[in-house]
């Protein structure tokens, strides 16, 4: 269990770090890029990844490409959604995107959809709309409103899209160290070489250091969860539980006491329903 609440805490500081360095002035674009260059490191040196099996003709290469695009594009989604819609709300509706991912495996893996997993995509739907109506109410402007919705769904939307094309790029026999290092990789060379292009972004020493150190925790957060299925690969339904809970949880926490984030109605009730769907949706798995 310690490594799932570690894992779950490696994910919420992420976020933690990203909304911090946002408003001191951190250049986001290059923490994010860096970010890439050092969780591509640090994978290939924990998992060792055959690279007998890079082949140009075998490997999905457009897969790869399409992740390493989307990837530092949900990254800055992540951000935003952070700055306007708050941790609390952003970390639910990252872990709900697993709805979506759902109804993937149904249409396009014939994953069979049993009652309870139903149930818990109902709730997680519900959960959402809880929560985007919330946002609607509490912040002050119509823009601020446009954009925080915007980026809640964007962040909703997105991590279920890159989970579901991780799915497919490993069940093309790729090895999932192996997809895993090109992609970040990939992510690496295509957001730095926007930033080399881009005459808006000078290299800064304290950014690069930061996304260094969001590398790690990014690392460290998939490392953790994967070392986690390992050891309990009998009852994955517990690491999934468990992980999601905890990020809620903890998300939850770091929103209200470290950024004073107001917890109206309806997002605690977006709150609980989304706590129970991730349970309905881990028993039923």
């Amino acid at each position: 269990m310690e490594l799932i609440f570690a894992a779950a805490v490696c994910s919420v500081l992420v976020s933690i770090v990203l909304k911090i360095c946002k408003t001191r002035g951190y250049d986001v674009l290059q923490m994010i890029s860096c970010n890439y260059a050092a969780a591509s490191v640090l994978t290939y040196l924990w998992f060792q990844p055959d690279v007998q099996q890079l082949s140009l003709q075998q490997t999905p290469w457009w897969l790869i490409v399409v992740l390493a695009i989307l990837l530092p594009s949900i990254f800055v989604a992540l951000s935003q959604s952070l700055q306007w819609a708050g941790i609390l709300k952003t970390e639910l509706a990252q872990r709900l995107s697993v709805v979506w991912s759902l109804f993937a495996a149904f249409l396009l893996f014939q994953e069979h959809f049993s009652s309870l997993k139903l149930l818990g995509i109902g709730l997680g739907i519900t959960a959402v709309l809880l929560i985007l109506f919330g946002q609607k109410q509490s912040t002050a402007s119509h823009t601020s409103s446009f954009k925080a919705t915007g980026a809640l769904l964007a962040v909703w939307l997105g991590y279920a899209l890159i989970d579901v094309l991780l799915k497919y790029t490993t069940g093309l026999g790729v090895q999932f160290a192996l997809a895993l290092n090109l992609i970040f990789a990939c992510a690496f060379i295509f957001s730095g070489s926007y930033l080399m292009l881009s005459h808006k972004h000078l290299w800064h020493r304290k950014s690069i250091l930061a996304g260094l150190g969001l590398g790690v925790l990014n690392f460290a957060n998939i490392a953790l969860y994967v070392k986690a299925h390992m050891l309990f690969k009998d009852t994955p339904a517990v690491v999934f539980a468990g992980m999601n809970f905890l990020v809620v949880v903890l998300g939850v926490l770091s929103g209200v006491m470290l950024f004073k984030e107001k917890l109206k109605m309806s997002s605690a009730a977006g709150l609980v329903l989304g706590l129970v769907a991730v349970a309905c949706l881990a028993y039923a798995m």
